[in-house]
């Protein structure tokens, strides 16, 4: 599937009475999501307690 067609898929699942940021925003959502899941499959992770250790020394 092709970028066009993925946009053209998301915008036309939305309600016939969405806005314009509405439709931005889930466009926005999935692009996310998939470089999310491309990180992932390439093994560009950080574990949770690594994720934990660099929060927590945000706040101090």
């Amino acid at each position: 599937m092709t970028v066009k067609e993925m946009a053209l898929d998301v915008v036309e699942n939305q309600p016939e009475d969405v806005s314009w940021e509405e439709i931005m925003r889930e466009l926005t959502f999935e692009r996310m999501v998939e470089r999310g899941l491309a990180d992932s499959q390439a093994d560009r992770v950080i574990p949770h307690s690594a994720m934990a250790q660099r929060i927590a020394q945000w706040h101090s």
